[in-house]
């Protein structure tokens, strides 16, 4: 009997649609990791940074989902920006992509680290 080592996360969208959440393959790994690449550079704006959580997520959906993602533009369609929010967002970054933006501890740490208190 096989044994999964990861879960399956059901979440709702705006639309009332639901959508399984669970970790991207290396492959799809790579494509989001390629787009996370920038985020956080101290040349990006909020608004590309925020640009590039909308790319990341769609990504991660991209098989479930492919309305989401237009393949030729490299970037996530008005279709996924119309069913998202951002814990939604949060929830997708995390579980398939191993990215916890909403961390207490990580929020904390960077706070601390940026010397505001």
């Amino acid at each position: 009997m096989a044994t999964t080592v990861y879960t399956i996360e059901e979440v709702s969208l705006q639309d009332d649609s639901q959508i399984k959440l669970k970790p991207l393959n290396i492959k799809g790994l790579r494509n989001f990791m390629d787009v996370m690449r920038s985020f956080g550079d101290d040349k990006t704006t909020e608004e590309e940074s925020f640009e590039i959580l909308l790319d990341a997520a769609a990504i991660c959906l991209q098989g479930e989902r492919p309305d989401f993602w237009d393949s030729k533009t490299k970037k996530h369609t008005e279709a996924f920006e119309e069913v998202v929010d951002i814990p939604t967002i949060y929830k997708i970054l995390d579980v398939c992509g191993g990215v916890k933006l909403n961390d207490p501890n990580l929020l904390a740490a960077a706070t601390e680290a940026l010397g505001r208190s």
